[in-house]
């Protein structure tokens, strides 16, 4: 089965006073949907847009896997266990928040920022907080965020190409640009598409596009 949800859907955020422009692909503070909760161990997916000095201040986050894809500008991350850096377009950053981490997002440049955030549920609670970046992720390696049992591809396809999608119990397929076709189904950049059961799936660029593809197991993360 495959649902696809619309960018012009996705529940508006963030603070526009403040440069911050956010949109989620999951129930979320004042938008709470209780059909819209999760997708396996995906419990948030948000594009957000941080004009130039904005950023989100120092928050906790507690049991959760958030792993962050920078589209656009630079991305500066501090966090309460020491970690300090600047992410890049083409560097994926993952913090495992464990039993407790605070950290700091901001957009220190001089032009806009736009990124992706994606939220996990781990198989179990607690432990060591830790923290990586990968720099210039190659197309197509997967990435494992072994606590939440669960697989991230980025695609990167030129119009015309074609990749396959996981044979997963659950897939998840997130345009960031461009625009590719799944099945039936025409899907552009800030569209989506939840699978559940699929098998000989594949995505076909439309144009120059960049999809992150979750692959995920049939059993929801517990704790």
């Amino acid at each position: 089965m495959i649902q696809v949800r619309r960018g012009h859907e996705r529940y508006p955020g963030g603070d526009a006073e403040a440069g911050i422009a956010s949109l989620h692909a999951f129930s979320f503070g004042p938008h709470f949907d209780p059909d819209n909760l999760r997708f396996g161990a995906l419990i948030a997916c948000n594009e957000e847009r941080l004009a130039a000095g904005a950023g989100f201040d120092e928050h906790p986050h507690r049991d959760t896997e958030i792993v962050t894809w920078v589209v656009e500008g630079e991305l500066t991350h501090r966090d309460s266990a020491g970690h300090e850096t600047t992410v890049r377009p083409g560097d994926l950053q993952r913090l495992s928040s464990a039993g407790g981490v605070r950290h700091v997002e901001r957009n220190d440049g001089a032009g806009p920022l736009r990124f992706v955030q994606m939220w996990l549920a781990p198989l179990a609670f607690g432990g060591e907080p830790s923290y990586e970046v990968v720099r210039g992720i190659a197309d197509g390696t997967p990435y494992a965020v072994a606590r939440a049992g669960a697989l991230l591809h980025l695609r990167r396809l030129a119009e015309g190409e074609r990749t396959a999608v996981p044979d997963a119990a659950r897939a998840y397929v997130h345009v960031v640009r461009g625009a590719v076709r799944l099945g039936g189904e025409r899907l552009e950049a800030g569209d989506e598409a939840r699978i559940t059961g699929g098998a000989g799936l594949e995505l076909r660029g439309l144009m120059a596009s960049e999809c992150l593809v979750w692959e995920m197991g049939a059993e929801p993360a517990h704790g």
